[in-house]
């Protein structure tokens, strides 16, 4: 095969308007070495569920989620899948491996260090990537500016690798404030050349069911602790899972956290970040909730939580819970309607009741703590999809109202022989699709945005 087929310039993605892109399987593999970080950096929390086990995981998973983050955003802005873009990636799930080997230890030690460096590496191997895509000269500007971003932020973390603490935390901070800053600086950009608005969201609900199945893996492992099965352990494992499950509903369906988010405008490409930086407290309240849920699983009959392991399990749902709620706000549905803060305000009172019962989960039996967070889970999935339900509703109204294409200025369509309206579509609360009315009824999927 000829080198000017196996290396081939970046270029924007999509080059033809009308096409359509899928996750690739690179991409999906390049997901999986993350399956493997994330349960490495949340190994150390089933012996150490604490608030200094939680600030230490934060640490580690913030850095390892915007890893993701900073390679998923460039291959979903450009189109590259020549060998060198191949090799890169490669390069850089070695660099996620050597970032989890080193998610093991205290920040003092020389493992924190290693895992500084790491992510180091992987971040230069984004700057050279950017640099790249400097020669698509629409988007020059873009990556010049990434590539500024990333790479002052990379030096930063190769210096606070050499360094001892204190010194490496003061580093580390300035460090993640330019990481996270940067996008931020490039509003603009964002606009005149966003991510693809189909592919990008489908990465981030691939990456949030992979957080999902890990919870899943936390109760088996709670199931295995158990030497003979009791009831209240049953009815544990089994609402750890309809917890996960409520919120893959919730995500999906009610909140439509993985449909597409184009940016035409500032305001898009704001809440497109809004979007973005919400999903780092979801994930992180995903992952915690899942721990506590496998250390009430794996309790004896009788025991209780520890009090900061009841406000832990609480505190990571009602996170968790919140986080869904700013992601449905900055869809494309919730943004058309005219009374988003009282629609969302039943989610907030539901994620505050959530957290109050931190207060209590030490004192009541642990299949009984659960059983609430379950309950207050099905709840917001229902008002979500009742909301939803709504909003539909609504739409469905206003096209009744428009007048027929036919019809005069002022004139009722119904007022012209052989105008119909449009039949009026009801909304099954909880099933995402369209049932026309009638004998000749059919099931139509229709597209919420």
């Amino acid at each position: 095969m000829p080198l000017r087929q196996l290396i081939q310039p970046p270029r924007l993605w999509p080059a033809e308007a009308a096409s359509s892109r899928r996750v690739t399987w690179l991409e999906l593999f390049f997901d999986l070495i993350f399956v493997a970080a994330v349960a490495q950096v949340d190994a150390p929390l089933s012996v150490n569920y604490s608030l200094a086990g939680v600030f230490r995981f934060l640490a580690f998973f913030v850095l390892i989620w915007w890893a993701w983050v900073g390679h998923t955003i460039y291959s979903t802005r450009f189109d590259t899948d020549d060998l060198v873009q191949r090799l890169l990636t490669l390069i850089q799930m070695f660099a996620v491996a050597a970032m989890a080997a080193n998610a093991k230890d205290a920040f003092d030690s020389r493992y924190s260090a290693g895992f500084a460096a790491a992510y180091a590496a992987m971040r230069l191997v984004l700057v050279f990537q950017y640099l790249r895509a400097r020669q698509v000269t629409e988007s020059r500007r873009l990556a010049t500016h990434y590539a500024i971003g990333v790479g002052a932020a990379a030096v930063v973390w190769i210096v606070s690798a050499v360094v001892d603490p204190p010194t490496r935390y003061w580093l580390w901070a300035l460090a993640l404030t330019i990481d996270l800053g940067t996008p931020f600086l490039a509003l603009d950009h964002a606009e005149k050349i966003p991510p693809d608005s189909a592919h990008l969201p489908e990465r981030f609900g691939l990456f949030t069911i992979i957080l999902l199945g890990e919870s899943i893996v936390a109760v088996m492992h709670g199931m295995e602790s158990q030497d003979s099965w009791s009831l209240s352990a049953a009815l544990s494992a089994f609402q750890g899972m309809a917890i996960a499950f409520c919120f893959w509903w919730w995500y999906f369906d009610g909140a439509a956290g993985a449909s597409e988010r184009p940016i035409h405008t500032r305001r898009q490409a704001m809440l497109f970040h809004i979007w973005n930086y919400a999903h780092w407290p979801l994930y992180t309240g995903i992952a915690l909730a899942a721990v506590g849920v496998k250390h009430i699983v794996a309790l004896a009959p009788g025991d209780h939580l520890h009090p900061m392991e009841a406000w832990i399990l609480c505190g990571s749902v009602a996170l968790a819970m919140g986080s869904v709620t700013v992601i449905g706000m900055t869809s494309q549905a919730a943004q058309r309607c005219s009374c988003l803060s009282v629609q969302s305000f039943p989610h907030v009172c539901l994620a505050s009741l959530t957290l109050l019962a931190g207060f209590v989960g030490h004192l009541v039996p642990p299949v009984l703590l659960i059983t609430a967070l379950t309950a207050v889970s099905v709840l917001q999935v229902g008002v979500s999809l009742r909301r939803k339900a709504v909003d539909q509703n609504a739409m469905a109204v206003q096209g009744d109202e428009v007048p027929a294409f036919d019809s005069e200025p002022g004139t009722k369509s119904g007022s012209i022989p052989g105008a119909r309206m449009p039949r009026a579509k009801s909304i099954h609360l909880f099933w995402p699709a369209t049932f026309e009315e009638g004998g000749d009824s059919k099931v139509s999927h229709p597209s919420y945005f």
